[in-house]
């Protein structure tokens, strides 16, 4: 290219520059960096040195802000494992457990007299648990009792072995006079949660505490067809706070179907509006479907109407508890003549272990924690070391001027 043509071209640039007015020159630098961002956006990032451009990017775009970071919720396992883990065979060890240790269950009997007590007990266990078996047969009579004794078997079936205690109550209710014949129950059952909490709050306690507490009180009302008697109802009031309460009706067989259920419906009335709560508590209910089922049990089958008989008898070739009457052989076991299967049912086969856990968490850590509280967190006259502590001198009281 000669000289000449240079010469032109540049001399023609050169006048273009002079005509630009500084709103196209800005124009040009506005494309010229709006050109750099779409480089610098679009084209990835090197491992290169930054060069100036990039600094005067950097400067000029904003780095966006991270995100708040938001707590993730949580995933829901899959049921459906990847393999087996063996959480299922918890229940098989606790059983095995048991099954080796056994476990204990204190039943008190309480009414008057001639209802079938001991008879009734013996019935729900199938053997001679109310009475030493040495002391008598089945052809004498049960002898009253007369003081409160706890009497201790050990009933084994399908290698479960229980450690049953029948505490068998005074003839209560039989004197002329009955005012607070019930305190004498009421010390025992409360003496049981003292034994156990002594045991409790050593500093060397026995890994397993023996457990003579009341776990569940049968109480018998006489089948009378007509109403509760004022000492039925006193009994109730004092020692539904401290026990589990079942009311049953003895020698139901006494009565017809319509009595009975008429009684029923009396005495459930009775207990209602004098606020007596029987076991199960309402308020107890752990959930919907405990509080359905002990519903059920609340306005249905409570109380008891029972019959209880140690003796056998044959009826359709097959041998059963009864009691025979002129007009025929009284199934014990049998829905249709009697209630004893329903209390078996309850007692032994669906809520005996709940009437355990009733016992220790409601009734006893009541009474733990009244005790506590009144001995400032010590046992009743014990120190830290289990020393007794002397008794506190009485402060006198002035007298008025």
């Amino acid at each position: 290219m000669s000289k000449d043509v240079q010469a032109r071209r540049n001399a023609q640039t050169g006048r273009r520059r002079d005509t630009e007015t500084p709103e196209h020159a800005s124009g040009h630098r506005d494309a010229r960096w709006s050109t750099l961002r779409r480089a610098h956006t679009c084209t990835p990032r090197t491992g290169l040195p930054e060069t100036r451009t990039d600094a005067a990017m950097s400067e000029l775009v904003p780095e966006p802000r991270p995100k708040p970071a938001v707590p993730m919720k949580p995933i829901g396992i899959n049921p459906n494992l990847l393999g087996y883990i063996g959480i299922d065979t918890i229940i098989e060890q606790m059983r095995k457990k048991t099954m080796k240790t056994g476990f204990d269950f204190n039943i008190m009997v309480v009414g008057q007299s001639g209802l079938g007590k001991s008879t009734l007990v013996n019935t729900l266990f199938k053997s001679q648990v109310s009475r030493k078996a040495s002391s008598w047969n089945r052809e004498e009579k049960i002898p009253k009792t007369v003081e409160i004794k706890a009497i201790g078997h050990v009933i084994e079936e399908g290698g479960v072995k229980m450690k049953l205690t029948v505490i068998d109550t005074p003839g209560f209710g039989d004197q002329i006079n009955n005012e607070n014949c019930w305190e004498p129950i009421e010390k025992y059952i409360n003496e049981q949660y003292e034994k156990f909490l002594k045991e409790e709050v050593n500093i060397a306690r026995k890994k397993r505490i023996p457990d003579t507490r009341v776990h569940c009180c049968l109480y018998f009302i006489s089948p009378t067809g007509h109403s509760l008697r004022p000492l039925d109802l006193e009994f109730m009031k004092h020692l539904s706070k401290v026990v589990n309460i079942i009311p049953v009706i003895a020698k139901a067989d006494t009565m017809t179907l319509e009595e009975k259920s008429e009684f029923k419906q009396r005495v459930r009335k009775e207990l209602e509006v004098n606020g007596i709560e029987f076991y199960p508590q309402k308020e107890f209910d752990e959930d919907l479907e405990d509080k359905t089922e002990n519903d059920k049990i609340r306005q249905e089958s409570m109380p008891f109407a029972v019959v209880g008989s140690d003796k056998e008898y044959q009826v359709n070739g097959k041998r059963v508890l009864g009691r025979k009457t002129p007009w025929g052989i009284i199934e014990v076991e049998n829905l249709n003549h009697c209630e004893f299967a329903l209390l078996r049912d309850f007692v032994i086969r669906t809520h005996l272990q709940d009437l355990k856990e009733v016992t220790h968490n409601i009734h006893y850590e009541t009474y733990r924690a009244k005790r506590l509280n009144d001995n400032g967190g010590l046992p009743p006259g014990e120190g830290l070391l289990g020393t007794v502590l002397p008794p506190v001198p009485a402060t006198p009281c002035p007298t008025a001027e």
